[in-house]
């Protein structure tokens, strides 16, 4: 089976996971059906994932909440929303027992999220809470799907994060906006020369919250290619986090650097 090289010694291309599926692309003329559905019931047969480690990486991700641009839209889309009153994050923050924004945005941003699929559009994360399942954010999409979103939109639907990487059409619920661009596909961006996308399947991320003030400082940076994000290598261990989630994801953020 023919794989496309990235870097970091990561293979895609012909192998896409998603949530609840694997999609596989193969030549029958290589490879026989049969012989690849025999393959894969081994590969499944062969142990339970918990048992295992990932060597991953932790990634921060800076964002601004809360800002003028996601409430500009979604203030032009209240209509199709479940609570024309309030703002994505007010709504959220409501819905899921929490005091208010300012308390949201700290349980959003002080949990560790885990990429469980890179797709649908081009370098969108999918990403996890590394919390308690009776603690994960919950929130439903739009009643209607909105026909814009600003790109890099960092926003939210059923129990999963997400970002836009460009802008277009969108259902989430919208928290904020990173600086930061997560697909490139002229690969001009500093720290995406080497591939055109960010994020790959298995990343932790680590979302830091940062002022207008900081935003503006990071896209002058981004702009004259002198960013990188901080990013730490990793080994995850499933089988840790299922024990004790809220102290393993803990650990991971104190051992955090950002070399």
């Amino acid at each position: 089976m023919k794989t496309a090289s990235r870097s970091n010694s990561w293979n895609a291309g012909d192998i896409c996971p998603a949530n609840a599926s694997l999609l596989i692309r193969f030549d029958p003329e290589v490879i026989k059906p049969n012989d690849l559905l025999a393959e894969l019931k081994a590969i499944e047969a062969g142990g339970a994932a918990s048992t295992k480690s990932l060597n991953t990486r932790i990634l921060e991700l800076p964002v601004y909440y809360d800002d003028p641009w996601t409430r500009e839209t979604l203030m032009r889309f209240r209509d199709r929303h479940q609570d024309p009153n309030a703002t994505d994050l007010e709504y959220s923050a409501r819905i899921n027992n929490y005091a208010g924004v300012a308390d949201f945005i700290g349980a959003h941003s002080g949990s560790p999220w885990f990429v469980s699929m890179v797709g649908f559009v081009a370098g969108c994360p999918f990403m996890f809470q590394m919390v308690e399942r009776d603690k994960q954010i919950q929130a439903p999409k739009y009643v209607r799907p909105r026909t814009d979103t600003p790109k890099q939109c960092v926003a939210h639907g059923g129990c999963f994060s997400a970002i836009y990487p460009v802008r277009g059409a969108g259902g989430y619920q919208m928290f904020g906006i990173t600086p930061m661009p997560i697909y490139d596909p002229n690969q001009t961006t500093s720290y995406l020369r080497e591939f055109m996308i960010l994020f790959r399947p298995g990343d932790i991320v680590k979302f830091r919250s940062i002022s207008r003030g900081e935003y503006d400082a990071l896209v002058e940076e981004i702009a004259k290619e002198r960013f990188f994000p901080k990013e730490q290598k990793v080994s995850f261990s499933l089988a840790a986090f299922e024990n004790a989630p809220a102290r393993y994801s803990r650990e991971i953020l104190e051992t955090f650097d950002g070399r």
